[in-house]
């Protein structure tokens, strides 16, 4: 096993609404996505974040794009318009998450730099 940053295993996307910050966790494969449901769980993505969410986490799995969205609350200071807060909008809470650290196997690892591979050919610009 070896400890990696979640960026190695999938991609994020956040905002906001209100005083809630949403985040998109994208799994590079779908055998990732089903290690990931079982990992990231609220209590850990609540103690990672520590006091920058006052409110409760919450995580639901969508399968059919091996994402999970992750919801947390009372995250914004108050929302985008009242806040003091730099981030006002959430927008960096999909990188900071990223930045988490899991214990992987050296299989899955190797899975999501090959996943990571074919993703730029197949979009890269011949």
């Amino acid at each position: 096993m070896k400890k990696v940053k979640l960026a190695e295993l999938a991609y994020a996307r956040s905002g906001d609404k209100g005083d809630v910050s949403n985040i998109g966790l994208m799994a590079k494969t779908k055998n990732i996505y089903e290690f990931l449901t079982k990992v990231i769980t609220p209590e850990k993505v609540k103690d990672y974040f520590g006091a920058e969410v006052k409110g409760g986490v919450e995580i639901y799995p969508v399968p059919h794009l091996d994402s999970l969205e992750i919801i947390l609350r009372r995250a914004l200071g108050g929302g985008a318009t009242c806040t003091l807060r730099f981030d006002q909008t959430g927008k960096s809470r999909g990188p900071v998450l990223l930045g988490m650290e899991i214990l992987v196997s050296e299989e899955m690892l190797e899975e999501a730099r090959q996943a990571e591979k074919d993703i730029i050919k197949q979009y890269s610009v011949a």
